[in-house]
């Protein structure tokens, strides 16, 4: 069975292609759950109106069922609550220069 810290592990490499940072550290991922050999996974976008949303959920998706036991991933983009910089690692916050 798959944990969450291997589901975070895998979504650490998954970026937004128009930032040079994981969704992770970008704090887009809002919930991870883990059930036997099902993964579920809520995230956000830093907009609403991205257009690389479902590129970068498919990408969230192939990453977790590249996991050994997981057979079945969803991942869910929602926008409550709104993403906002202060989600982002310090990491995050210092490679975009945000303060």
């Amino acid at each position: 069975m798959a944990t969450k810290e291997q589901v975070y592990e895998a979504l650490q490499t998954c970026y937004d292609p128009e930032i040079p940072v994981n969704i992770v550290e970008l704090g887009l991922i809002y919930d991870v759950e883990v059930n036997e050999d099902k993964v579920a996974v809520k995230m956000t976008l830093t907009a609403p109106g991205c257009g690389m949303g479902p590129m970068i959920a498919s990408d969230a998706q192939q990453k977790i069922l590249g996991i050994p036991g997981v057979k079945d991933a969803t991942v869910d983009l929602v926008w409550d609550p709104p993403w906002e910089p202060s989600r982002m690692s310090e990491e995050a916050k210092q490679k975009l220069g945000v303060g």
